[in-house]
């Protein structure tokens, strides 16, 4: 497997590391490692009976050969995203997560999902269409991330400037794509008093317009993000529950979380730590069973046991095994970025 490049230059020379990882912990090929041949760095492995689609879900797959001898033969990935590329790579601005990286996160969560429940679109590649959450959602890269693969996303973010933002880029970005949608924003009320705010859209790729190819197969997409605090996700969705969670903790460095369970100032609470242990057991209230957890960290400022026990005391388990240490790697000089995903056990 060829590794797509990386504008960003730390994370492409961390990437054949996180691929190696992502294949080992997604699918069932055998060996996979560091490979290079004629100079050029490689993604190799074994497989007796291999399915292309589940490496064209791979985050940073580029292109897929067979060996045979010393030549390599091309093998034609099968086509498994909803949208196109740009509506990940469009926006951008300080602080936004490298965009591989929120595949990658994306890709390894769903992946130990095993819910069941109503019957779901079955998405190109033959997976099936989870409910996503992104709790910290920010201006909704990892919602993003799932409506390019299929899934339908959904979010907290305490920030209404980034809900405006990302509000605006989704009804013009769907506009220009001429996709088929609908778009409205509307108060959220409980016990008859508003709490916050809701963006919702609803677009569907697979009706062809003008100047749009419907894509086969293609389900609708549902995007809903609420404005609100973190630890009240579950107060702001009330019964509904996800698939997965998956989100982009907090690094310690700035942390614009505000509410008043910061310090007597208002302030924000600017512990990660702090704010995991708090959120993670109402987040864990909103997966179905059978559910998955997705979180990266700043490893730096909460280790990886102190991460799984907290975890751990909210009734999730923690996947184990090597490879799931293999994903760790430097960002700047003061954060050191882990991942860590975790399952609620099916009934």
């Amino acid at each position: 497997m060829l590794v797509a490049p990386s504008a960003n230059h730390v994370y492409a020379e961390q990437a054949p590391t996180m691929a190696v990882a992502e294949l080992a912990v997604t699918t069932t090929v055998e060996n996979p490692e560091r490979t290079a041949m004629a100079g050029v760095e490689y993604v190799g492995f074994g497989a007796d009976a291999l399915d292309p689609a589940a490496i064209a879900r791979q985050s940073s797959a580029l292109a897929l050969f067979e060996r045979a001898g010393e030549l390599l033969r091309p093998v034609q990935l099968p086509a498994v995203q909803v949208m196109d590329d740009d509506l990940l790579t469009i926006t951008k601005y300080a602080g936004k997560t490298n965009e591989m990286f929120t595949r990658l996160l994306l890709h390894v969560t769903c992946a130990q999902v095993r819910t069941a429940g109503p019957e779901r679109p079955v998405l190109p590649g033959g997976v099936r269409q989870l409910d996503v959450l992104d709790p910290m959602a920010g201006r909704g890269t990892t919602l993003q991330a799932a409506w390019l693969m299929g899934h339908n996303g959904f979010g907290v973010e305490t920030d209404e400037r980034a809900v405006e933002q990302l509000a605006a880029f989704m009804k013009t970005y769907l506009r220009r794509k001429r996709l088929r949608h609908k778009a409205d924003a509307a108060p959220v009320r409980r016990e008859g008093r508003v709490i916050g705010r809701r963006f919702e859209v609803t677009a569907h790729p697979g009706v062809a317009t003008g100047g749009h190819d419907a894509l086969e197969g293609a389900p609708a997409l549902t995007m809903s993000v609420l404005t609100g605090d973190t630890r009240d996700s579950a107060r702001l969705f009330g019964r509904r529950r996800f698939d997965a969670i998956v989100t982009d903790a907090p690094y310690g460095i700035v942390h614009g979380a505000r509410s008043a369970r910061g310090n007597r100032e208002g302030r924000g609470d600017r512990s990660p730590a702090a704010l995991l242990a708090q959120a993670i057991p109402v987040w864990a209230g909103q997966l179905r069973a059978g559910g998955a957890l997705g979180i990266a960290w700043n490893a730096f400022g909460l280790t990886r046991d102190d991460l799984a026990a907290i975890c751990a005391d909210a009734g999730l388990e923690v996947c184990p095994g090597p490879a799931w240490e293999q994903f760790s790697h430097r960002v700047d000089s003061s954060i050191r970025r882990d991942l860590i995903v975790a399952r609620k056990p099916a009934r």
